[in-house]
């Protein structure tokens, strides 16, 4: 089972390089860190189980963020209590965007980082993502306000990138008013 533990530090170097295409048939390490993802997030998000195993809750979880260089990431949504959409990209890229930009009012937040940031993260409002699912298969995968910005802030992962990268250092509520928190 993955822990806390397993989950890289946003001081560890690795979160900085950009991960690898993946082959396919995914390898057995593979599908077993993706299976260990999806476990993650969704106790993460469930309350008990939160608890007992000490989990930062969590919607999206990116392989690099496990020490793994492939471009692969994990989503789980609880759309409803205890009801939960899991989406798995391989090679995601986003096929299309909104114009609309949005922000998390309360702040973005990250697995990888254990603090609070200050500032905006501009992302679109909605975007639709091309990628494969585990059997290699193309897949076009739409999200629009807290799904569009989990989609885009793990492909940002992939590439390297952290959320606070995005949000500008001497004027950390930048453009604010040109964008609608979510």
């Amino acid at each position: 089972m993955l822990k806390m533990a397993d989950i890289l530090d946003e001081n560890d170097k690795t979160l900085r390089k950009i991960s690898e295409e993946v082959t396919f048939p995914l390898s057995k390490e593979d599908q077993k860190a993706i299976d260990n993802m999806i476990k993650y997030l969704k106790d993460s998000q469930t309350p008990e189980l939160s608890e007992k195993y000490k989990l930062r809750p969590g919607m999206g979880l990116s392989a690099v963020q496990i020490g793994i260089l492939k471009r692969y990431y994990v989503v789980v949504h609880e759309y409803e209590e205890g009801k939960f959409d899991t989406y798995v990209l391989i090679n995601p890229k986003i096929k299309s965007n909104s114009q609309e930009l949005i922000y998390v009012e309360e702040g973005e937040g990250c697995l990888s980082v254990n603090r609070y940031v200050e500032g905006i993260v501009p992302r679109y409002a909605r975007v639709t993502m091309e990628a494969y699912d585990r059997d290699g298969n193309k897949i076009e995968v739409r999200g629009r306000e807290e799904l569009a910005v989990v989609f885009q802030h793990e492909l940002d992962h992939l590439n390297g990138i952290m959320f606070y990268d995005h949000i500008d250092k001497k004027n950390p509520f930048k453009d604010k008013e040109k964008m609608r928190a979510i």
